[in-house]
């Protein structure tokens, strides 16, 4: 443990990746896996849905532009601090503390939590929608793994929840209390909608909106303003069910892949810096 400014103890972000070990493969192939990616959207509306978020992420980032950029570093920090190496994990954690050095409340507990929260939950969702069902123990384990995601942003250890059930119901409430605010609006129009971005980004965006829309909560989608109906929810289905018949076919080492290539590219960058 470090010394914060304050005197308080904050969590150490050498400590905060805990590799797999041992011989449970189910949980190591679970957090190598890149399914998550397609909830990437998912995750990053449902973080701004809260307005501290949404309010930083608005005057901070550069959707408009870069709109895979933010899923891209989120995407690093997370196989960085849940697979990496505690080298790997503290690299990480140190780009996001100097993202958040300019943005009011950023390092704030509850904020960060519900980060974290979102990550474990779309890592959940996207494998339910796109792969197979995650049995109860399996979903254990992987909320146990993803701890290090809070902590190493210094929320501390007894503030993640210790179980399936504890999270739901963390979950459930923190759901309820959720305002989409103009800024969140503002993001989601140029992550949905980027204009200045590459064209292979912009080829894919009507299959990224389908699919970010239909994973969101009900609630949330609704605050957002976007049309669901019969007809989005039956289209929403045939998205859903020919990219869990592409993910079938795809070999394991290519779905393994985005991982490795995510810590290489944050290495790349942490030389240049």
């Amino acid at each position: 443990m470090s010394k914060d400014q304050s005197g308080g103890s904050v969590p150490d972000a050498h400590r905060a990746s805990r590799p797999v070990r041992g011989r449970d493969h189910a949980l190591a192939r679970f957090l190598a896996d890149s399914t998550p990616v397609l909830a990437g959207g998912r995750a990053i509306l449902l973080q701004i849905a809260d307005p501290v978020v949404a309010a930083g992420v608005r005057r901070h980032s550069d959707f408009a532009r870069r709109p895979q950029q933010r899923l891209a570093h989120t995407l690093m920090y997370v196989y960085a601090v849940v697979i990496g190496s505690s080298v790997d994990a503290a690299m990480a954690t140190a780009f996001v503390d100097r993202a958040h050095v300019p943005v009011a409340g950023a390092d704030d507990v509850d904020r960060q939590l519900w980060v974290a929260a979102t990550l474990y939950d779309s890592a959940l969702r996207a494998h339910d929608a796109f792969g197979d069902q995650v049995p109860a123990d399996l979903a254990q384990r992987v909320l146990d793994a993803y701890a290090p995601l809070g902590v190493a942003l210094r929320v501390p250890a007894d503030r993640w929840p210790d179980s399936v059930s504890a999270f739901e119901a963390y979950w459930d409430r923190t759901l309820a209390g959720l305002r989409v605010t103009d800024d969140a609006r503002g993001v989601v129009r140029d992550l949905l909608h980027p204009r200045f971005a590459p064209f292979w980004v912009r080829a894919a965006m009507p299959l990224v909106r389908i699919v970010t829309v239909g994973l969101l909560p009900d609630p949330v989608r609704v605050q957002y303003g976007f049309a669901w109906g019969p007809r989005e929810e039956r289209r929403f289905r045939r998205v859903t069910t020919g990219l869990r018949r592409v993910r079938a076919v795809v070999p394991g080492a290519l779905l393994r892949l985005p991982g490795p290539l995510l810590l290489r590219a944050m290495r790349r960058m942490a030389d240049r810096h």
